[in-house]
């Protein structure tokens, strides 16, 4: 996600969750954002304005008012230099005030005079969500364009239990990487990614599998979902934070991946197939764990597993089919064969040599390259960079 140098206002209203906001305004302003902040008089009687103050690094704005600095008009001039407006937490109370233009405070006047985009984070009681008035006023609001984040569910600070959680900071933050970011390049497209590499029993405890981290099919997740896509993941559950929106799906072993991509082939637009997948597995999986006492010299016998990537080469009619090279050597001559060989409209084809890029890093150094012979070959980078490479290069196939 990339916020750095963006412009961003947030709005904090007087909802308990109000202290959370204080998390949003220090990660932000790490990530390279310039932040300024709008409290509600209400807001101040939960959290200190200076509390906010200090994180973003300005002073924050309360009352229409107040002390004049400079000679724009305030809430205009917050509004007008905002890239995105962010409420969170968003009251019933600020929700309801926006949808029937009302301005009577600093918050919904810049609301109002807002051009930027504008991001609702709703936090409150339950009940206050469910109230059809205020269903009315958010369903009026993203009709007229305003951005929504679902807030969670679970126990709230009224001890009630059910919708209306601030929600976690991953989900904000994605929202806002692809209304910032995001150019609706795949919008409405159904992505199938795997990610991860399988993992292959020889019994109860042990396995053959490969070092394969699942960074990679996670940054490309993220680069379809900013720009649109409908995703479905399939991973071999790699410790990693999963992608806010991603229809998420585990599997374990290259038989379970297969059938898991086999029910959303068909109805998918595009198909990438980033996970490393076994090339073999033990022909029998012993029931109970084999002690090492009773295999004095281990003779472990393998047979193929199925060949996934070929297999939707063979079966291909619409998609957009993707796949992945992951060689030592020779890599783009290995890369080209297998490019035809699977009958795929792009291959991403990396050297894993190198311990500065591949597996278990957060870099890779990949090119691109397309049936009609074209090789883009790129430095190291980002992976999350790489995901966008890959993405943009998809949806200039698609056109």
């Amino acid at each position: 996600m990339n916020f750095k140098g963006k412009h961003i206002v947030l709005g904090v209203t007087g909802s308990i969750a109000a202290y959370k906001a204080c998390g949003l305004v220090s990660h932000l302003r790490q990530m390279g954002a310039e932040i300024r902040v709008i409290m509600t008089e209400h807001a101040t009687e939960l959290v200190a304005s200076r509390l906010f103050a200090e994180l973003s690094g300005n002073p924050v704005a309360v009352n229409m008012f107040g002390k004049v600095t400079n000679f724009d008009v305030r809430h205009i001039a917050l509004a007008a230099w905002a890239d995105i407006f962010v409420v969170a937490p968003a009251t019933a109370n600020i929700i309801g005030k926006v949808a029937s233009g009302i301005g009577d405070d600093m918050l919904s006047t810049s609301l109002i005079s807002a051009h930027s985009p504008i991001l609702f984070v709703p936090a409150m009681n339950t009940h206050m969500f469910d109230n059809p008035i205020v269903q009315d006023n958010m369903r009026k609001l993203h009709n007229f364009g305003y951005h929504f984040v679902d807030p969670d569910s679970g126990h709230l600070a009224c001890n009630a239990s059910g919708k209306g959680r601030f929600p976690e900071e991953s989900k904000i933050f994605s929202a806002m990487d692809q209304i910032l970011n995001g150019r609706g390049l795949l919008k409405g497209k159904k992505v199938l990614i795997t990610a991860g590499g399988t993992r292959e029993a020889i019994d109860p405890v042990r396995y053959i599998g490969n070092y394969s981290s699942g960074k990679m099919g996670y940054a490309i997740a993220r680069a379809a979902l900013r720009e649109g896509a409908m995703v479905h993941l399939i991973s071999t559950n790699p410790p990693l934070p999963h992608p806010e929106g991603a229809d998420m799906e585990y599997v374990s072993s290259a038989v379970e991946m297969k059938q898991a991509v086999d029910r959303q082939y068909d109805t998918s637009d595009v198909v990438v197939m980033a996970a490393a997948v076994a090339d073999y597995r033990p022909a029998a999986v012993a029931d109970q764990k084999i002690k090492k006492e009773t295999m004095t010299s281990p003779d472990l016998k393998l047979t193929l597993n199925p060949d996934i990537l070929l297999g939707l080469g063979e079966r291909k009619q619409n998609q957009v089919l993707v796949g992945f090279a992951a060689e030592t050597n020779d890599v783009i001559a290995h890369g080209r064969e297998k490019l035809v060989r699977k009958n795929l409209d792009l291959l991403v084809a990396n050297d894993v040599s190198s311990p500065e890029s591949g597996f278990h890093v957060d870099e890779n150094q990949v090119s691109l390259l397309t049936p009609d012979g074209h090789v883009s070959s790129y430095p190291r980078m980002a992976k999350e960079d790489i995901g966008t490479l890959i993405i943009e290069k998809i949806a200039s196939i698609m056109k």
